[in-house]
């Protein structure tokens, strides 16, 4: 390599950023063992002490689907919804419900996700507990997401590079890059995305990052510090088309509380949560939170093209009319 990781670090100490190129060249040299640990963490803490860039993210983003495993889906537009993670609410898992209601709808979705890392049930933990077998075998995921409307990518079966720097990342006391990175990692590459962040600085960081990717892109943010719409107060919304802050109200929603957005202490209490929204048996807050996010994920899908109570009332058949019940029940029969 041109550049060793000793002359990169000078330049973090110097300030300087780094380019798309080089953080892609790191990444794969991460990959193939040419970096002691001493020097990446070393530049994990310097990135995050600074604050990364948004050509460093995409850099990095670029090296983790080159040395990964591709999903090219025979499908021309679905969605993929989902949470930065890390915002410590112990929420249930509303993207990954999100995501059977948007399919249920009639919509294609590739979700992509893992084990928690922060809370009680992650959209890997939820999905497991039903009997699900995560696979990456591409006929099978194409058959998934065309028959059932919905695949699921288990992130571990994917990203090559994260098992190098697994044992960093939990040493440190701090998130790191690689937290950012998860989002924008779906092997399937989707052309739609909805994320739901934890503050208003990752939003632009993020609406900066799907600009340059160039995809239809919905980023959500509660006020008061969730990772998706809580409904607990005021949130905000950024897309292709417009920037603004709904009140639930402007929704017809009540205001939640926090209480009835917990994900619960065990993996069971929030397998059970994630089916009671199913089978539109959950309490009415549950249910609000989850039509919301699936309400904006298909407004993104829909190019902007329909009013965000319109996409309510989709997403709100999905679950009266059974629908996105039946989708998951499929779903688990095809992958078990």
């Amino acid at each position: 390599m041109a550049q060793t990781m000793k002359d990169i670090l000078n330049r973090m100490l110097n300030h300087e950023e780094l380019t798309r190129e080089e953080t892609k060249n790191i990444l794969v040299g991460i990959t193939q063992s040419e970096y002691p640990t001493e020097q990446i963490t070393a530049l994990l803490t310097g990135i995050q002490m600074r604050g990364i860039t948004v050509d460093e993210l995409l850099g990095f983003r670029d090296g983790i689907l080159e040395t990964g495993v591709p999903v090219p889906l025979d499908c021309d537009r679905y969605i993929d919804v989902v949470g930065t993670g890390g915002d410590r609410k112990n929420t249930f898992n509303i993207s990954t419900t999100a995501c059977f209601v948007i399919a249920g709808a009639g919509y294609k979705v590739a979700k992509h996700g893992n084990y928690a890392a922060t809370s009680v049930s992650g959209a890997s933990n939820v999905i497991a507990n039903h009997g699900v077998k995560f696979t990456d075998d591409l006929d099978r995921l194409n058959r998934c997401i065309n028959e059932v409307g919905i695949v699921y990518l288990h992130a571990q079966l994917f990203a090559r590079a994260m098992k190098f720097v697994g044992p960093i990342r939990k040493a440190l006391p701090f998130p790191t890059l690689f937290n950012l990175l998860g989002p924008i990692v779906n092997p399937s590459q989707p052309q739609c995305q909805l994320l739901g962040v934890a503050n208003l600085d990752q939003m632009r960081l993020y609406s900066n990052v799907y600009q340059k990717i160039g995809i239809d892109y919905g980023i959500v943010n509660s006020i008061d510090g969730y990772d998706e719409i809580s409904l607990t107060g005021d949130f905000k919304v950024t897309t292709n088309d417009y920037e603004r802050i709904f009140s639930p109200a402007d929704l017809g929603f009540a205001i939640a509380k926090p209480e009835e957005l917990k994900g619960g202490a065990t993996e069971q209490e929030a397998k059970e949560i994630f089916d009671a929204v199913l089978e539109n048996r959950a309490l009415p807050a549950q249910k609000n939170i989850v039509l919301a996010n699936a309400a904006f994920g298909i407004q993104v899908l829909e190019k902007g093209q329909k009013t965000i109570e319109e996409c309510i009332g989709i997403a709100r058949e999905s679950i009266d009319s059974g629908r996105a019940l039946e989708t998951f029940k499929k779903f688990v029969e095809l992958n078990s």
